[in-house]
């Protein structure tokens, strides 16, 4: 499990920037000692972006942060006890659904996030092959395997689903988002044939030409969303930022922004964060008004 605790030295550092480039003093005024707010996320590049900028956000608003990243189960797991407050990564209706089902009494789902997501299988662009029902003829061509990432993300157990119903012979192969991507990158640039499962928003679809594989059955499901979720009691406990987290609102552009920025060699998530916050005031100041 990696933890990162965002300093008070960092947090100041961080207000004194933002007071450098001319934010309103309405914004300086919510830099005060709010107390600590804990975010758990997955190791997915989509939900590394926006944690990150949740916590630059919250961090302005005067509170200091406790980053932790854990695998899906375990993230929700953190939600129902209580050792998290709160989560800007549940993927709904489908790929979280279990995990919602399971802790939903001890949590209070704030909304969307951010829509027009979507899940599935892809392919380089120049695989022959549009779909899901052609991977068996094609076994040869993809090492008779489908790379996928974390063994208990929902989008493992929906490509499970999608296994079982496409009768498909391939053996589905666990790691993480990184080492997938790496995968893709090494076919790609050998220009190998390949099977990921993947996910929209994603910065590979900014880096590669690659395509999804239609799901005729449907099996992974209509456009998803991403919900922000809270512990039960947070709303008493922290009211100023509940209501943050209740207004955290973008759009699949401005995380694409945040993930490419991510994608730069020896690049850091949270400054990269802090960077897009100081340069998006006008955004973030609708969530900090709410």
């Amino acid at each position: 499990m990696k933890t990162r605790t965002l300093n008070h030295r960092i947090r100041l550092a961080s207000l004194a920037l933002i007071a450098g480039t001319g934010v309103a003093a309405g914004s300086l005024a919510h830099a005060q000692d709010q107390g600590t707010v804990n975010l758990a996320y997955v190791e997915w590049s989509s939900e590394v972006a926006s944690t990150n900028v949740m916590a630059a956000v919250l961090e302005q608003a005067g509170f200091e942060v406790d980053l932790t990243s854990l695998s899906a189960a375990a993230m929700f797991q953190a939600l129902s006890s209580g050792d998290a407050d709160g989560i800007v990564a549940a993927w709904l209706p489908t790929t979280h659904a279990d995990y919602m089902e399971r802790i939903g009494g001890n949590t209070e789902d704030l909304g969307v996030n951010l829509d027009g997501t979507k899940l599935g299988l892809v392919v380089p662009a120049y695989t022959d092959i549009d779909s899901i029902a052609d991977l068996n003829d094609n076994a040869d061509n993809f090492n008779g395997e489908i790379i996928g990432i974390d063994p208990g993300a929902g989008l493992m157990a929906l490509t499970e689903e999608v296994m079982d119903t496409y009768d498909l012979g391939l053996r589905l192969r666990s790691g993480s988002g990184a080492t997938m991507t790496a995968a893709l990158s090494s076919a790609i640039n050998n220009e190998e044939d390949i099977v990921v499962t993947s996910w929209t928003p994603h910065w590979m679809f900014a880096r590669f030409d690659v395509k999804y594989l239609e799901d005729p059955e449907g099996v992974y499901g209509g456009a998803e969303q991403i919900h922000t979720v809270v512990r039960q009691g947070l709303k008493e406990d922290m009211p100023e930022a509940y209501a943050i987290l209740d207004a955290f609102k973008w759009t699949p552009e401005q995380m694409g922004e945040v993930m490419l920025m991510n994608q730069e060699d020896g690049s850091d998530p949270y400054e990269n964060a802090k960077q897009w916050v100081q340069d998006n005031q006008d955004v973030v100041e609708q969530w900090l008004n709410n």
